[in-house]
């Protein structure tokens, strides 16, 4: 057994206890500051600076997966003329906002929540985190608000391939990668055909002798300006946050029609995106095409898995170009000079790079224990998505997988103050998700098909089928539960101590 790291004294007691200082946990700290501005809360921070997602992958190319009139936050309006951002634009934006509103000052950096337990007696959470000289400091809180995120941050989804040790080459997960990385004039592979391939492809290719994107399926790819001309047209003639707000809601209806219109009319849906990505491969004067149609036919139905955003076609300009190629095949072996393939060919290469997934982890790998028990999330029921059922004073942030994340992080923000607003109106210390019916069929929380998914969603709560206990990935039906439906639901039990509750049960 390993020596516990030391403890130091208690780092003091606070209202709310965020954690993570990325974009959500951003913008939890403004709604927080602005509507309960009674309320004292720090921040926890792992790393030795903020931006999360945005600080943390510095691999060619990252930009947003989705318009950033939605990505940005409800409050702030994103002035930058691009709608698909890149990396340090995004992270710009998220530093900014902090230090506007003064929530830069409230981060502890270096302090990674490791633990958390709940005291019914006392109605106190103790989180212990790890700071930068590996000692366990605790805080004490009435509630906490988790804002890291549902990946694993010390590393991605890489498969055991065989003989990768005699490949002469480098090889890099995007998510490790760093300044030293050289692929200019080099033969690039990137394995993969996910949001961070077809990010990659198209930024490598601009100085790689060649860039090979090798999947073994497709993916739907669809393609959107760079520059929304809406907005560009608004800017200038109306006032910023009116044109800001009618460019969100415009993008949040357009979203939500597609994401409908692909689950209810699949054949269709699927006919007309292959459809667009056939057009946006054919020479412009002679109609050749410069790829196969095959190599971007997913066999699945639209929106099965994540649909992947390409801004103003870039990834298909750099295939028309000769750039860039589409190889779809498995991988059998490493080789020396790169990767023999299932059909017996074989792809020569100076690197590689494994954009082959990321790594669930619920709550960062945070320990939960409610007064002394151990909690397994995967035992929990998620209610409104937002808290687990049985883990008293804690909400999680967790954005949509078919839209903006930060649409629904802002109204989870909104939700948590009105939750403490009327807690705080009516005496109580302690509110609790209690399921309401045990018969009640339960599924996995997220449904997609996509790998990374089905590899960690077994540890993360489930979902009911009906409200409360369901997770709709519908910004309009969650702006009507979480901003306006009532708070002393059958499910949700408020209470003044550890003896019996009082509520609407």
């Amino acid at each position: 057994m390993s020596a516990q790291p030391p403890t130091s004294a208690p780092a003091g007691h606070f209202d709310v206890l965020i954690v993570g200082a990325g974009l959500s946990g951003i913008g939890a700290a403004y709604h927080l500051q602005t509507k309960c501005p009674n309320k004292t809360y720090a921040i926890l921070e792992g790393r030795e600076s903020l931006g999360g997602t945005w600080d943390y992958f510095r691999y060619p190319g990252i930009r947003s997966d989705s318009d950033m009139y939605t990505l940005g936050y409800s409050f702030r309006p994103w002035t930058n003329p691009k709608a698909i951002a890149d990396g340090p634009s995004i992270l710009a934006y998220v530093r900014d906002t902090a230090e506007m509103y003064g929530i830069d000052k409230h981060i502890r950096y270096q302090h990674r929540a490791v633990r958390a337990s709940w005291s019914s007696d006392r109605a106190t959470w103790t989180v212990e985190a790890r700071d930068a000289k590996g000692e366990i400091v605790r805080f004490t809180c009435s509630f906490l608000f988790m804002c890291s995120g549902y990946y694993d941050y010390e590393g991605g989804y890489t498969p055991d391939f065989e003989g990768r040790d005699r490949f002469k080459g480098r090889v890099v997960h995007p998510q490790k990668w760093t300044a030293d990385i050289d692929y200019e004039g080099k033969r690039v592979v990137v394995v993969g055909s996910g949001a961070t391939a077809v990010t990659l492809v198209p930024a490598l290719a601009k100085s790689a002798a060649h860039v090979t994107m090798l999947q073994r399926s497709p993916t739907y790819i669809i393609t959107m300006p760079e520059r929304d001309p809406i907005a560009d047209w608004l800017r200038g003639r109306v006032p910023t946050t009116v044109a800001y707000a009618a460019t969100r809601w415009k993008n949040v209806l357009l979203s939500m029609a597609v994401f409908e219109y692909c689950r209810r009319y699949p054949e269709k849906a699927k006919r007309l995106l292959v459809a667009r990505v056939k057009k946006a491969l054919e020479n412009r004067g002679t109609g050749e095409s410069h790829a196969s149609i095959e190599d971007f036919t997913p066999s699945y139905n639209p929106w099965d898995q994540r649909l992947c955003l390409v801004p103003d076609g870039d990834l298909f300009q750099a295939i028309r170009d000769g750039r860039a190629s589409v190889v779809t095949d498995h991988i059998e072996a490493f080789t020396e000079k790169g990767l023999k393939l299932r059909s017996g060919r074989e792809l020569e290469a100076d690197l590689v790079v494994t954009a082959t997934g990321l790594t669930l982890k619920f709550l960062g790998g945070l320990e939960l224990e409610v007064d002394g028990k151990p909690i397994e999330p995967s035992k929990t029921l998620t209610y409104k998505g937002i808290m687990c059922t049985d883990v008293p004073n804690m909400a999680i942030a967790v954005g949509y997988t078919n839209a903006s994340w930060t649409l629904k992080c802002d109204l989870t923000s909104e939700y948590v103050c009105r939750l403490l607003q009327h807690m705080e109106k009516h005496g109580y210390t302690q509110c609790c998700p209690r399921r309401t019916d045990p018969s009640m069929k339960e599924v996995p929380i997220l449904d997609f098909s996509s790998g990374y998914v089905r590899r960690g969603v077994d540890k993360f709560p489930r979902q009911g089928i009906a409200s409360p206990w369901k997770l709709y990935q519908n910004y309009a039906i969650d702006r009507m539960l979480l901003r306006y439906a009532r708070l002393d639901d059958r499910a949700m039990v408020f209470s003044t101590s550890s003896s019996r509750p009082e509520g609407r049960l």
